[in-house]
């Protein structure tokens, strides 16, 4: 099952590149480049969400980051 939604993802991406690629032109290079990288970074990340659905979402990855640093300052602060 997860197999087929990897391949359903993969063909959509593929529509969608063939979709708009034709639409930039031949001087666009950085365009080029950004449309690729994030249409890839997004394939990536449905295929991740796909075998990991409960996966943390960035609030939650920054908050775990920070949380000692907001205690510190927070114990810091309670000194002064």
């Amino acid at each position: 099952m997860k197999g087929a939604a990897v391949v359903g993802i993969t063909i959509l991406v593929v529509l969608i590149f063939l979709y708009e690629w034709p639409k930039m032109k031949r001087n666009q290079k950085k365009e080029k480049a950004a449309f690729v990288t994030l249409t890839a970074m997004g394939w990536a990340l449905a295929v991740l969400l796909v075998f990991f659905p409960d996966l943390p979402g960035p609030t939650q990855v920054i908050n775990k980051l920070f949380k000692p640093l907001g205690q510190m300052l927070e114990k810091s602060r309670s000194v002064e």
